[in-house]
């Protein structure tokens, strides 16, 4: 499965066998990322009122569209594209600057290739038991590693440390394109990690099968994708 990041809560999950899923699409404008301009068989969405997160709009083509957020307020577990997707409800950070009320959105999980992933969309508190559980077995968690305006790092370590996923890739922390006052740059989240547990992409596309994951947590910092 290729594995591309195109920078906050975005990514392009490729297999070998199933379709080509992009997770939270955003609105280049808002985050400063460049416009995605590869096409995909499924769009997963967190929510479906937060441009940073929900732009399916914006993806070339005519691919199927996941609400992760009706998913979890409908039983659970949907279908598009060939996909089996679960999801669980979660809501903003109480204090986000730009919502009077916290919004609500879902955190998701499907399988590919043989690899059980997990996106966790755009919670901002601490999770519950039964959202902590939701991530138990995940080979790929894609983490929310910012620290503000999203869950904070003591918080999701605790998660980490509960149901320890193989592989972490962590997403919407700061970056030279990406610079919310308060977010966080990568140190931060590296340093609940020990240094020979960490590896670097060098780049937004990675590569990566089912022998390929770790026995135990590591963390894979990716780059994200620049413009043309």
């Amino acid at each position: 499965m290729k594995v591309k990041w195109y920078g906050h809560a975005a990514f392009r999950l490729l297999p070998a066998d199933g379709p080509t899923v992009i997770t939270d699409p955003y609105t280049p404008e808002g985050v400063g990322y460049a416009p995605i301009e590869d096409t995909c068989d499924l769009v997963l969405i967190s929510s479906d009122d937060d441009d940073a997160h929900c732009r399916a709009d914006l993806i070339p083509g005519d691919p199927a569209v996941l609400n992760a957020l009706k998913v979890a307020q409908n039983g659970g577990t949907a279908e598009a594209a060939g996909l089996t997707v679960t999801a669980i409800e979660a809501a903003e950070w109480d204090h986000h600057p730009e919502h009077e009320v916290p919004g609500q959105n879902g955190m998701y999980r499907f399988t590919l290739d043989g690899i059980k992933c997990a996106h966790m969309g755009d919670v901002g508190n601490p999770l519950t038991d039964d959202q902590i559980a939701f991530y138990e077995d995940v080979d790929i968690l894609f983490a929310l590693a910012g620290g503000y305006l999203t869950i904070t790092l003591p918080d999701l370590m605790e998660m980490i440390h509960r149901v320890r996923p193989k592989l972490v890739i962590p997403m919407h922390f700061r970056t030279l394109t990406y610079r919310p006052r308060n977010t966080m740059w990568i140190d931060a989240f590296l340093s609940h990690f020990k240094d020979e547990h960490t590896d670097f992409a060098f780049g937004s596309e990675i590569e990566i099968g089912k022998a390929d994951i770790p026995d135990h947590t590591r963390v894979l910092v990716m780059d994200y994708a620049r413009g043309h």
